[in-house]
């Protein structure tokens, strides 16, 4: 970069037209439009260049003392973060960690914008943008009311027609779980009555169980005490959803997301 570009670029900013500019400073527009070219390209070479400079002088873990912003999903938040974020703060008690809850779509727009470092998430996405750290599956069981207590270890088996015309209470459309179990439903050749949809997974149990009509939910939402429903599998059939850490693709990652990413790996990948 030298002194002609920087010239060139303010003739431009300060003229109505790039011809008119071309004219200021006695080239053609096309000699123009390359000399901006090569400045933007320097440019993009001194913006990596700080990024690299600024990461080296702030990238040490003991004094990293920015938010770091953690986004989950209710349900993966309720159900099996309670351990493994209890666990995180006794690692990092200097850190300032912030959790946002909310759905796949909005962590994938807050990771890109840079709002979050880093989401756990509910495959798939197409987004390019993102690292991705696959965790594990987690089955989805069908859940139908009983008029007694069902203890939490028994899981029966429908078969598809069964389940066709039957009232379902389901996630949003716009949740990633749902665009896999609406998936599930085309394979099988069913079509869902969809009665009402919910994002809280203990709206939907009590729905289920006080009658409202059958789910399909994760599978750790489903463990614990005896409930007023029974759960089961679809026969021939095994309905998953994937589940991963995410975080924005960069050429400086911050130490502190890769190591807390590191960590809640191996916490919920043992789990």
């Amino acid at each position: 970069m030298d002194i002609h570009q920087l010239e060139l670029f303010l003739a431009v900013m300060d003229s109505p037209s790039m011809t008119r500019a071309a004219e200021k400073i006695h080239l053609s527009p096309g000699a123009v439009s390359l000399q901006l070219h090569n400045l933007a390209e320097r440019a993009k070479e001194v913006v990596k260049m700080m990024g690299h400079i600024q990461q080296e002088f702030e990238n040490d873990l003991a004094k990293d003392v920015r938010p770091f912003h953690f986004a989950t999903g209710v349900t993966t938040l309720i159900y099996q973060l309670g351990g493994p974020l209890r666990q995180l703060r006794k690692r990092y008690p200097k850190a300032e960690i912030r959790v946002t809850v909310g759905v796949t779509e909005e962590m994938v727009a807050g990771l890109l914008d840079r709002r979050f470092d880093l989401a756990l998430i509910s495959l798939p996405v197409s987004e390019t943008g993102l690292l991705l750290i696959p965790l594990f599956d987690e089955e989805l069981l069908i859940v139908r009311p009983s008029a007694n207590k069902v203890g939490s270890g028994h899981i029966g088996t429908l078969r598809a027609p069964e389940l066709a015309g039957v009232p379902f209470l389901l996630y949003p459309k716009r949740s990633n779980v749902r665009m896999v179990i609406d998936r599930f439903f085309n394979e099988i050749g069913v079509t869902p009555q969809v009665l009402m949809e919910a994002d809280d997974t203990e709206a939907i149990k009590r729905l289920v169980e006080s009658g409202f009509g059958y789910s399909i939910l994760p599978e750790h939402a489903l463990r614990g005490r005896s409930q007023f429903f029974q759960k089961f599998r679809v026969e021939g059939h095994r309905l998953k959803r994937s589940l991963a850490l995410a975080t924005a693709r960069t050429e400086c990652p911050r130490k502190l997301t890769e190591s807390i990413a590191s960590f809640l790996r191996t916490t919920l990948v043992q789990d």
